[in-house]
């Protein structure tokens, strides 16, 4: 396994630049990153350290590091230049191209990405999280009116932060609710729920990896039995096709790729772009 480090440097939280890092180094199998975050390099002095630590890390490792970068501001990016390292500067890539196409400078403002400059964006995502915590696995609220899409799965099968990501990522008012020991035996979902079908989207899991996930939780007892995550597992499939909900099996995928999956099955529209 060959050992690199792998830096994230931004002036604000590093978000993006983790981000698309992240989804690059998912492909190379045969290495082991040592990731390093720098947030919020908004001075000279801050932008040194950054080359201190590349510097530091060039020195003690076989190979030279890999540099990510959202720095806006041409002096700062600069002085991170002067590292050692593979440097893989996001605005280098795609400002210069985008302004050359659209004729137009751009603003080389910091903290646009995931700063609070879209107020009425910022607002969507609270109210939709608030929207989230308070219908959490069929919460007292059960506004499932006013949801978009209503998550119906077994305990542990990702529901609660495919909700929040949903919220927070998009805006999208999410609810869920975890299938019950009633609901098995009956094989019917609750009126309450039957009523905003066009609204529910199940979230499927394998029984090995839910009894681990459980396993984790409460070790012993009947919740994560083998035989307890099999049977819940084959009576949700069953209730899922009984009412033709629409499902993903989770067991493979992150919380990005459930959520896009979701959006992309029943066409919910995003309240705000990422």
């Amino acid at each position: 396994m060959i050992e690199r480090t792998v830096f994230f440097l931004s002036d604000q939280t590093g978000v993006t630049a983790e981000t698309l890092g992240h989804s690059l180094m998912t492909q190379f199998d045969n290495h082991n990153f040592r990731q390093v975050t720098l947030p919020f390099i908004d001075s000279d002095d801050k932008a040194r350290e950054a080359v201190r630590r590349i510097a530091e890390a060039d020195a003690n490792d076989e190979h030279r590091p890999l540099i990510f970068s959202t720095l806006v501001q041409p002096e700062f990016r600069n002085i991170v230049k002067e590292a050692n390292g593979l440097h893989l500067d996001i605005f280098d890539v795609f400002l210069e191209p985008l302004e050359n196409e659209l004729g137009q400078q751009s603003a080389h403002e910091s903290g646009r990405a995931h700063g609070m400059s879209d107020i009425d964006a910022y607002m969507k995502r609270i109210e939709a999280t608030n929207f989230a915590l308070a219908n959490d696995d069929g919460g007292v609220s059960r506004n499932y009116e006013m949801a978009d899409v209503i998550l119906v799965g077994v305990s542990r099968s990702g529901k609660t932060p495919t909700c929040l990501y949903l919220a927070l990522q998009y805006g999208v008012y999410a609810a869920n609710y975890p299938l019950t020991e009633e609901d098995f035996e009956s094989g019917n979902l609750p009126e309450f729920l039957r009523n905003q079908n066009d609204k529910l989207f199940g979230l499927m899991i394998t029984p090995e990896r839910l009894r681990q996930i459980r396993k984790e939780r409460r070790a012993m007892g009947k919740y994560s039995s083998a035989q307890q995550v099999r049977y819940e597992i084959r009576e949700s499939e069953k209730i899922f096709k009984r009412y033709g909900i629409p499902y993903v099996d989770t067991t493979e995928f992150s919380i990005e790729e459930i959520a896009s999956r979701i959006l992309d099955s029943t066409g919910v529209e995003r309240r705000v772009r990422p």
